[in-house]
C-alpha cells in the first residue's frame, strides 16, 4: 500500500515542509509545480498537493493518510486526526486586534455587537463565547487586517508572526487565542493499518527536527582538564570523550549542543584549556 502525504500547494507552510522532506532523505522526484500529484524517493510514499486549509479535512476523511499544515487549521477545521509531530517550522500566534483609534486595549474593553473580521470564525466564535460577548463575525478570505480601516469591521481575528502587519495597519493587539506551528497529522484508522510505514516517516521528519539548531562541537583537551571541561559541555547525554594519539597525554571530547548556546560553550571551554574547536552542523538526530 502507497501512504498519501498531503502538502499545501502554497502558502508561507509550503516550502518548508518540501525542504523537510528533502533534508529528510524522501523529497518529490521530478514534480511540476502544476502537478497535483508527485512520487517521493520513498517507493510506498506519495504526496498530494492541496489547499492547507483543506488538509485536516482530507486527512479525516481519510483522502490521504497524513498531512502537513498548521496547527491552526487543524483547530479551526475541528476535524478528528491524530497529531504525531510538531514539525518546528510555521510559527504564528492568533490574535485579536483592533484599530488603535478604538480605544480597545483589552479583552474587557469589546462591546457587545461589535463586528469582528476573520477567517477563523470557529475558533473566533469560540474564544468570543468563553468571554461572553455576543460580536457579528464578518468571514473574510485574507486581507483582514484592511477591514477595521474601511469601516467593515471593529475587530479581526488573524494570525501573525512579527506583529509588523498589524502596527503597519495601525492595529493593536488586543488578547491571543493560541499559538500555531506546521504539525504532521494522521488519519486514525491510516495508523492503525500502516503503522510501520508512518512510523518510519514520522521518526525520519524527527529526526531532522531535532537536528535544527543543533551543532556538533569537537575539541581537543589536555587530559589534565578533562574534568572542567566536562562542566562546560552539556551534550544530549553527556560528552563523548576518546583518546588522541599525541606526545602529550591528550583527548578529543564532542558533544551537541543547542545553536544558541554554542558561543558560551566554545568561549567557557577555551578559557578552560581546549584548543583544535570545530562546530559543525547535523543533519539528522535518530533516538
Amino acid at each position: 500500500m502507497v501512504v498519501k502525504l498531503a502538502l499545501p500547494n502554497k502558502g508561507r507552510l509550503q516550502e518548508p515542509a518540501i525542504r523537510l522532506l528533502e533534508d529528510a532523505g524522501i523529497g518529490a522526484v521530478d514534480r511540476d509545480e502544476r502537478q497535483l500529484f508527485a512520487r517521493t524517493k520513498d517507493p510506498e510514499l506519495e504526496l498530494v498537493f492541496v489547499r492547507a486549509q483543506d488538509i485536516p479535512g482530507l486527512v479525516a476523511r481519510g483522502a490521504a493518510d497524513l498531512g502537513i499544515t498548521g496547527y491552526d487549521l487543524v483547530r479551526e477545521s475541528g476535524a478528528d486526526v491524530v497529531e504525531l509531530l510538531d514539525l518546528g517550522f510555521g510559527f504564528a500566534r492568533l490574535v485579536v486586534a483592533a484599530h488603535e483609534r478604538t480605544g480597545i486595549k483589552s479583552a474587557r474593553d469589546i462591546k457587545a455587537g461589535a463586528k469582528v473580521a476573520t477567517e477563523f470564525p470557529n475558533l473566533a466564535s469560540e474564544y468570543f463565547a468563553k468571554k461572553r460577548v455576543k460580536v457579528e463575525l464578518v468571514r473574510v478570505s485574507g486581507a483582514a487586517e484592511i477591514t477595521p480601516f474601511v469601516g467593515v469591521a471593529d475587530l479581526i481575528v488573524d494570525l501573525t508572526s512579527t506583529g509588523t502587519t498589524l502596527r503597519t495597519h495601525g492595529l493593536r493587539e488586543v488578547d491571543e487565542l493560541l499559538k500555531t506551528s506546521a504539525r504532521l497529522v494522521a488519519n486514525r484508522k491510516s495508523l492503525r493499518a500502516e503503522r510501520v510505514k508512518i512510523d518510519e516517516i514520522k521518526t525520519a521528519l524527527g529526526s531532522v527536527v531535532r537536528a535544527r539548531g543543533r551543532k556538533l562541537v569537537l575539541m581537543n583537551v589536555p587530559e589534565a582538564k578533562l574534568e572542567a571541561i566536562k562542566r562546560v559541555m552539556p551534550g544530549m547525554a553527556g560528552p563523548t570523550v576518546s583518546r588522541v594519539e599525541a606526545r602529550k597525554p591528550m583527548l578529543a571530547v564532542q558533544a551537541v549542543v543547542e545553536a544558541d548556546k554554542v558561543y558560551e560553550v566554545v568561549q567557557r571551554a577555551r578559557r578552560a584549556g581546549a584548543r583544535d574547536i570545530l562546530v559543525v552542523p547535523i543533519e539528522r538526530i535518530l533516538p
